[in-house]
């Protein structure tokens, strides 16, 4: 029975996060898909959890999103980023409504058979990430059947399993026009290429992916806009990019017990205890603790505040990643060479952290929207009048 409070099973997500821990290291290993844990977040319900309550689902909300990414990413974060992507899209009709409604019900109902696996594929090997500026330089054109789609995206995490694409795309009217065309998986003209080989997140497969002439529904595509309201928003994304943020305080948290479990369970011969007794690891405990809580705080305070400025959401994460990430290698070199091979899970959790900053926009950009508000700020407040002086001899005689 779904808890009353929430949208979602607390036990069942529990026993997801566990079928994902247990799947993580052989995913991580070969690289492949990472069908196991996917199926397994499908089977709880979890992938659909942020469906509107208007076509069925719980209706989770963005704080909601980020508690059930933070326990997925404790097992397996390529898992937790891959269904991110189409948690993130639900709830992005939720409260938009800018999908077509016959398009997205058709969606929804085949999401009671299998995994709905939708991710946007936005970057472009020459445009770089569109969170620093610039229009696609991929095209839509008028086809018979409606749209044909040519161009080459980078970094589409879940390219294999994804069951459609959300491609950003140009128009090739006389009066271009910018938006996002829905292009159904393995569709004549897709080809994913294989180019996937980072440091972590191995088993999210963020390959490439080129469209020759992929033939879509006239119907299937959202937001088509002139291209002077298309740039991206990075102010407008900072809530959604901090709970994506979560998905990593699950790594660290993984990253955490994996130390305090070695701590308690390591005896050397010449103390006869747990080295956990010791000052050194009860310090290091106490500085990892700190971080990866005090991030926990961080992101769920900054989530739950509904008036929260953009520049909020951005400091939160900026925060909470760079402690995650100092958590992390804290526990690496606090446990030595112990840490640094595979048997404690502690390499893979410090390779997959390594991502926390990575996602757009990134810390460099973030920052610079920072700076820029600050200087705002300034000049708002430098530019108000001041309130006339208080009279204190008047208030002392009245």
């Amino acid at each position: 029975m779904i808890a009353r409070d929430t949208a979602f099973d607390p036990s069942l997500l529990s026993a997801t996060t566990r079928a994902l821990a247990d799947a993580a290291p052989e995913a991580d290993r070969t690289g492949d898909f990472p069908w196991t844990g996917i199926r397994a977040v499908h089977q709880s319900g979890l992938l659909e959890s942020t469906v509107a309550t208007r076509y069925g689902g719980a209706g989770a909300s963005l704080h909601e999103a980020a508690t059930i990414l933070a326990a997925l990413g404790r097992g397996d974060p390529s898992v937790a980023l891959i269904s991110a992507m189409t948690i993130f899209s639900h709830l992005g009709q939720a409260t938009k409504s800018h999908w077509p409604e016959d398009l997205y019900k058709r969606l929804i109902k085949q999401a009671k058979q299998h995994p709905l696996l939708l991710n946007a594929a936005r970057v472009e090997p020459e445009l770089g990430s569109p969170a620093r500026g610039g229009l696609p330089a991929t095209v839509a054109r008028r086809a018979a059947s409606g749209w044909s789609i040519t161009g080459r995206k980078r970094f589409v995490t879940g390219a294999h399993g994804l069951t459609h694409f959300l491609v950003w795309a140009h128009t090739d009217e006389t009066s271009a026009r910018v938006g996002t065309f829905v292009v159904p998986n393995k569709l004549p003209g897709i080809r994913v290429i294989e180019n996937w080989k980072s440091l972590g997140m191995r088993a999210s497969g963020s390959h490439d992916v080129e469209y020759t002439d992929v033939e879509i529904p006239l119907e299937n595509v959202i937001d088509l806009v002139d291209p002077s309201v298309a740039q991206q928003d990075n102010r407008a994304h900072a809530a959604i990019t901090l709970a994506l943020t979560a998905l990593y305080l699950g790594v660290a948290e993984a990253a955490q017990e994996a130390f305090i479990r070695f701590a308690h369970e390591r005896v050397p011969t010449n103390l006869g205890h747990p080295i956990a007794r010791t000052e050194r690891f009860v310090t290091l405990s106490g500085e990892i603790d700190l971080l990866v809580s005090g991030a926990r705080q961080i992101i769920f305070d900054a989530l739950k505040d509904k008036q929260a400025e953009a520049e909020k959401h951005i400091r939160a994460r900026l925060l909470a990643g760079r402690q995650l990430r100092d958590a992390v290698q804290i526990a690496v070199r606090g446990i030595g060479n112990p840490g640094l091979g595979n048997e404690l899970g502690l390499e893979r959790h410090f390779r997959d952290i390594q991502s926390v900053l990575v996602h757009a926009p990134q810390e460099d950009t973030s920052i610079s929207v920072l700076g820029r508000a600050a200087f705002e700020r300034w000049k708002s407040e430098k530019d108000t009048p001041l309130a006339p002086p208080v009279n204190l001899t008047v208030l002392k005689t009245a």
